[in-house]
């Protein structure tokens, strides 16, 4: 798999329009930080990893009634074409209803906690 973001990203978008409860992804502390914030979000409801030898991300998906709460997701930074971008040109997604997370010096978090902490970094995706 040459961009596991980008899986990731797919099989949420795939499982939440397929109105399913829950998804499972292989581990790595790259998706595991991108699930948190998710869930610090509000876009999802529960995140766990489970597992001793192989590891496994299990996210429970969030939905109003038949509707999903996430209404879409866009991988920005892509392994053929990086995007990087400074503190002060990191983007508001849809005039700030979406967020767009940022994978600094300092970890990966939300393009609000880049601005005030004053980084910049890879421009990861956008989530609305």
């Amino acid at each position: 798999m040459s961009d596991p973001i980008s899986d990731m990203l797919t099989r949420i978008r795939n499982a939440s329009r397929a109105l399913l409860p829950a998804i499972e992804l292989p581990h790595s502390r790259m998706k595991e930080s991108l699930a948190n914030i998710l869930k610090k979000e509000g876009y999802v409801a529960e995140v766990s990893v489970d597992g001793k030898t192989i590891k496994k991300i299990k996210i429970q998906l969030k939905y109003q009634g038949k509707k999903n709460v996430i209404e879409g997701l866009k991988r920005v930074s892509k392994p053929g074409l990086r995007k990087y971008v400074g503190s002060t040109e990191i983007p508001r997604v849809l005039g700030g209803l979406g967020i767009s997370i940022v994978s600094t010096s300092e970890g990966v978090m939300t393009g609000t906690q880049a601005k005030k902490k004053n980084l910049g970094g890879e421009l990861l995706c956008y989530i609305w």
